[in-house]
């Protein structure tokens, strides 16, 4: 029986969506990907014809998913991985923030997400088989002051992926969490929305991370192609993990928050066990 499989990639215009797709295509994958600018889904069929399908679909758009989903699959075949790579990253004070500059954040980051699931679910569940990866974050765990919207939207998939892991796993279908670190994508370049800044007070916090985060942009550790090379070897995996973090800094810090939850937790286990009845 043939291992190739049928992918869909939602964001494959830039970052790690277009290395996913592009490394995908090299293993001989089809793969549908999703894109919002014609131009770029003109671009993206001349990868490989014939298993390069490009999808012009804004996952917010969430009404005309389960339609354009169903089309796809109809011309490319069944949905075997499903990657919800696409997303941005929101950086600002909260308390600077507007609501519906969160509600944009989750918008693409979880509820589009979850609409791309509730898609392809139904035929993962019929034939017993699949593979879903939400593309979340170290920030899906650990938090950096002035991206609370962007890991509050991470933290969000982060638990969908994990309970939806536990409700479908007896059906055969997986559910990664795929948490990178710093990867060298226009995450904290052109895709970032920057909140405008207007209370002082926040200065000494907020001002050196966002003239480091701009710096540094371009130069991040991660290289896109070796999380595309995880990516196939995750999908090839009889037991996929979970949760998959990518990257040095992503394991330093996940591991520092961990020691410090434990620390934590034995300062106040006493606190915390009172609360039972006798």
């Amino acid at each position: 029986m043939s291992n190739l499989k049928t992918f869909l990639i939602t964001g494959v215009s830039s970052g790690l969506g277009k290395a996913f797709a592009e490394a995908a295509l090299a293993a001989g994958h089809r793969v549908i990907g999703t894109l919002r600018k014609p131009e770029a889904a003109a671009a993206f069929a001349t990868l490989a014809p014939d298993r390069a399908h490009p999808l012009l679909l804004d996952v917010t758009a969430f009404r005309s998913i389960p339609a354009a989903v169903d089309e796809a699959a109809q011309a490319m075949g069944p949905i075997d991985v499903l990657v919800n790579n696409a997303g941005y990253g929101h950086e600002g004070i909260m308390e600077e923030s507007s609501i519906e500059e969160m509600q944009k954040q989750f918008n693409a980051n979880v509820f589009g997400a979850v609409a791309m699931m509730k898609a392809v679910l139904p035929g993962m569940r019929e034939r017993r088989s699949g593979h879903i990866i939400n593309v979340t974050s170290m920030g899906g765990f650990i938090t950096m002051p002035g991206i609370a919207y962007y890991c509050g939207s991470k933290f969000a998939l982060e638990g969908i992926s994990e309970a939806l892991s536990k409700e479908v796993k007896h059906l055969g279908v997986r559910v990664t969490a795929l948490a990178p670190g710093q990867f060298r994508t226009e995450w904290a370049g052109r895709s970032m929305v920057r909140a405008p800044r207007s209370i002082p007070d926040y200065d000494a916090v907020m001002d050196p991370i966002r003239a480091a985060r701009q710096a540094k942009s371009g130069k991040q550790p991660g290289d896109p192609a070796k999380a595309a090379q995880v990516l196939l070897k995750l999908v090839a995996s009889e037991n996929p993990s979970v949760r998959l973090y990518l990257g040095d800094d992503a394991i330093k810090l996940v591991e520092e928050k961990i020691e410090f939850m434990k620390a934590e937790m034995a300062a106040w286990e006493s606190v915390s066990r009172s609360t039972d009845s006798d």
